[in-house]
């Protein structure tokens, strides 16, 4: 505590605010390279061990491999006429002739049987670089623009490529955007919040500063070795925003208290750093020691959220103690205009709606608490239809050309033919045996190839019966396995369905294994806060209800409003740690005062005087905090809707009905026992009221 205070010195803060700001510099200056090393490979999202895994890094050994699928489609209602067939078959023979980056050729066309289509492989170099990836399939579409110009004439470009190039074209300026829209309602909260044409600006800077530095950290982490993804960096810039400006409304609330004690602005800052700072830091604490048990995830995508927003998170709580303190102090009080703190000006706590809210739950706590606990649980019961079978072609909320193309070869093709699966025999001699045991199978085998030697062993693509990039083929998955099994007990399966069904079997596994470690975490950091077991342990409880609450309505909401078909088999446990972390964020808030207030004035009325004093910032950073995650709804990825929707309908809950109703009056319920076993819930009875 005595180095958090230095920030409120009269020589000292200028010793902090040069070091703090020097820090955060250091770390902005790289935050530009952040997207460079930004990595979307799916098979980085893949466990280590798993066996789709294991069946890409084989088939890498085989001469020729490392080619992913670009197919062209071309479509036309009432059938294919005579100059669309040698335009295509001019296509196909120009793209032999002069192939586009990466192509290694291209098919002749091949007719569907009712003429009313055809398609060209382009099958692409993978140069294990999803920009180049992407560049080679832009260039592929610019040269059919000329065919797709024929008037009612369809052509898309689908395949694994293509899903590659889509996908990168959505994170392609993310960034950018989600600084632009961020932080313009950031700005936008805080002046409605702080009601004053300048104050807004002290903070805003400590949040710029925040962000540049996080993303500037981020870019380090990845160079040493993370995995950062184009979801975990947009979910940072959203993270530390919202970090960042609830920790700077809980200081600025107290700092504001304190002006109307204090003449000196330095006692003033004393008296909030010692009010807010245990709280900021458990709260942060708790947020950083969360997400860091994402680190036990076997998805790569969600593993890389966990250190990543952790040290986000850190330099917000870091420079929301340093940078904004000081620069509080030199703005003086006049920075509040036109609401200036008088020294002697009754506090609001006490007439606030605040205040009266909490005399309301006074007169029946049990009532109040079991009615508020009800109607979370009415709410959880929308988990009951959750879905977690999300497919890559559903992952987009906008059209794009791989799934149109996709869905137009479902209708007259095989669909099949643009994810085949790779089947790696690495018994010797066995190769036939698995092809015949495949093709006995043909309700889920179309075809299978001849095996190319390698070696691992033999190769075997296989087209299945059942598009490769929906539910039903992904299902199929284990059946397949079994198959190959039995014919070669060393074979692998791989391919897009297998990885599809990789993730979503490590992504079920993660929702079981992480969040008892996340909740113990959590209990551990408020036991140390409140010096106390019953009353972390009601937080704990209160902050899984509204979690299963949000999740409930989310569910609904997803699939009344939105149409989802599916939920990402990773939201349920992103969504966990990243409810049950900021959740707890704002109860941290309220309980820390109730202690303070407790040791003064007994259980009761402690709890209303916290309710009275911190419920309209609460409230505020709540808003803020939904807002921002509310920002990852607009982006065309169904992940991070979901993700934005759940966390921002989350948050409101908890700074509303949970923190506001539920906490207080099981507080008030409990009265001296929510301190138990502490020194306070004996000296409870002696405190004055």
């Amino acid at each position: 505590m005595r180095l958090i205070l230095l920030a409120a010195g009269r020589r000292s803060k200028f010793l902090i605010l040069a070091v703090a700001v020097a820090f955060a510099s250091a770390l902005a200056s790289q935050a530009g390279n952040l997207a460079s090393i930004v990595n979307d490979d799916p098979l980085e999202s893949l466990p280590a061990a798993s066996e789709s895994r294991e069946a890409a890094l084989l088939g890498e050994e085989f001469q020729g491999s490392g080619t992913v699928p670009a197919i062209v489609i071309a479509t036309r209602d009432g059938g294919l006429t005579a100059a669309d067939r040698r335009a295509l078959d001019q296509v196909a023979a120009d793209l032999r002739r002069d192939p586009p980056p990466l192509a290694e050729g291209a098919s002749r066309p091949q007719t569907s049987q009712d003429g009313a289509a055809a398609l060209i492989a382009v099958p692409l170099k993978d140069p294990g670089d999803e920009e180049e990836v992407s560049a080679a399939v832009e260039e592929l579409r610019e040269r059919l623009t000329p065919l797709s110009a024929e008037d009612g004439l369809q052509v898309a470009v689908t395949g694994g490529a293509a899903f590659t190039a889509d996908l990168n074209g959505v994170f392609e300026g993310l960034d950018g955007l989600l600084l632009a829209v961020t932080g313009t309602l950031v700005l936008v909260l805080l002046i409605l919040i702080y009601r004053s044409p300048v104050f807004w600006l002290i903070p805003f800077v400590t949040v710029l500063f925040a962000e540049g530095a996080s993303r500037g950290a981020g870019y380090l982490l990845g160079s040493a070795g993370l995995t950062v993804t184009g979801q975990s960096s947009g979910i940072l810039s959203v993270l530390v925003f919202g970090a960042t400006t609830d920790y700077a409304l809980l200081l600025v609330s107290r700092y504001r208290e304190e002006l109307r004690a204090h003449a000196d602005a330095h006692h003033a800052m004393r008296a909030a750093l010692r009010g807010t700072a245990p709280a900021i830091l458990a709260s942060g604490g708790t947020v950083v020691l969360g997400l860091l048990t994402l680190l036990i995830a076997d998805v790569g995508s969600t593993q890389a959220i966990g250190p990543l927003g952790a040290a986000g998170v850190a330099i917000a709580m870091v420079l929301s103690l340093t940078i904004l303190p000081v620069t509080l102090i030199l703005a003086g009080r006049r920075a509040f205009w036109p609401l200036i703190p008088r020294v002697g000006d009754p506090s609001p706590g006490s007439t606030s709606r605040w205040a009266r809210l909490g005399e309301r739950i006074s007169r029946h706590p049990r009532r109040t608490w079991l009615g508020a606990a009800a109607v979370l649980g009415v709410m959880a019961l929308g988990t009951l239809g959750l879905d977690t079978t999300l497919t890559q072609q559903d992952q987009f909320t906008t059209e794009v050309e791989a799934v149109e193309g996709q869905q137009l070869i479902s209708e007259r093709f095989q669909p099949g033919i643009t994810g085949p699966a790779d089947v790696i025999v690495r018994s010797e001699g066995r190769a036939d045996a698995v092809r015949e045991a495949l093709l006995e199978r043909r309700d889920l085998v179309l075809s299978v190839a001849r095996a190319e030697e390698g070696p691992p062993g033999a190769r075997l693509s296989v087209v299945l019966a059942s598009d490769p990039y929906d539910a039903e083929a992904v299902g199929a998955v284990p059946d397949l396995r079994a198959i190959v099994r039995e014919a070669d007990p060393r074979a692998v399966v791989g391919g897009p369905s297998a990885e599809a069904y990789d993730l979503r079997d490590a992504a079920e596994r993660d929702n079981v294994v992480v969040p008892p470690l996340a909740l113990l975490v959590v209990l551990v950091v408020l036991v140390a806060l409140l010096r106390a077991l019953v009353a972390p342990l009601v937080l704990l409880a209160t902050v899984v209800l509204s979690f299963a609450a949000s999740l409930g309505v989310a569910t609904v909401a997803w699939d009344v409003i939105f149409g989802f078909p599916a939920a990402d088999p990773t939201l349920p446990l992103l969504a966990f740690v990243f409810l049950v972390a900021l959740g707890v964020d704002y109860n941290i808030f309220l309980a820390e005062r109730a202690r303070e207030e407790s040791a003064r004035h007994g259980t009761r009325r402690g709890v209303l005087l916290a309710l009275a004093t911190t419920g309209g910032v609460i409230t505020a950073a709540g808003v803020v905090l939904a807002g921002t995650f509310s920002v990852l709804a607009v982006l065309p990825l169904v992940v991070l809707t979901q993700i934005g929707t759940v966390v921002a309908f989350g948050v409101l809950l908890d700074t509303t009905l949970v923190r506001s109703v539920l906490v207080p009056a099981a507080f008030v319920d409990l009265g001296a026992r929510t301190w138990w076993p502490s020194r306070l819930a004996r000296e409870d009875g002696k405190a004055r009221t």
